[in-house]
């Protein structure tokens, strides 16, 4: 599988059969462009313009906007409710998180806009996850330190952060990436920077690393 970074939270994952888009936004509302996108499946967290622009994608066979479980082409997802992070959603929005299983065994785990730490019951809902996409901005969302507790408490082969501070957002208020790798006790220089990420089961079994992918 293939994952690609469009910015924000919006995600590409490409296996052999199938392309996912998740989290596609507003270029507009958000500032920040979004190119053509074209997809069989489209998964929505939740209901906010920076998460559920559907506009911007064409050729989708499929919609999910919510939890359950889907099968398309050999792919399986499966939604699972969260709670939205931020005072303004407080107990109120739900937020999904996505967890999309490839024939091959890759698993990508896509937490949206995730409020809080998870507890036991939601970690049996999902199995082994190889890529772990995670918001680390703050206000909205879980921030640095809530993050890293989500990742021990996973143990995934990869993780990529998302939904912070974004040069051109007019979402400027979260905090930066950067302060998401000082809690990981990482140093900017060093983290491995990729245009996009390639993963195959093998990866399952590799020690927990942290890759910053580049908005394409």
């Amino acid at each position: 599988m293939e994952i690609t970074y469009f910015g924000h939270s919006c995600f590409k994952l490409k296996t052999k059969d199938l392309t996912v888009i998740i989290d596609p936004f507003d270029p507009e509302k958000l500032g920040i462009k979004l190119p053509k996108l074209e997809c069989d499946a489209v998964l929505l967290t939740h209901a906010h313009f920076d998460h559920n622009y559907k506009e911007g994608v064409s050729g989708y066979r499929l919609l999910v906007d919510g939890p359950g479980e889907y099968e398309l082409t050999g792919v399986k997802i499966m939604g699972i409710p969260t709670k939205h992070g931020g005072d303004e959603v407080e107990g109120g929005m739900q937020n999904t998180m996505y967890y999309i299983e490839a024939e091959d065994g890759v698993a990508v785990l896509h937490c949206g806009d995730l409020g809080h730490t998870l507890d036991d019951a939601t970690l049996e809902k999902f199995g082994e996850v190889t890529a772990l996409l995670i918001p680390v901005g703050g206000i909205y969302t879980i921030d640095a330190e809530k993050a890293s507790k989500v990742i021990s408490s996973i143990e995934p082969a990869f993780v990529v952060p998302m939904h912070f501070r974004t040069e051109g957002s007019k979402i400027n208020n979260i905090d930066t990436l950067e302060k998401f790798l000082d809690e990981m006790g990482l140093e900017n220089g060093a983290v491995k920077r990729l245009t996009s990420l390639k993963i195959s089961s093998a990866d399952n079994e590799v020690e927990t690393q942290v890759i910053v992918l580049e908005k394409q």
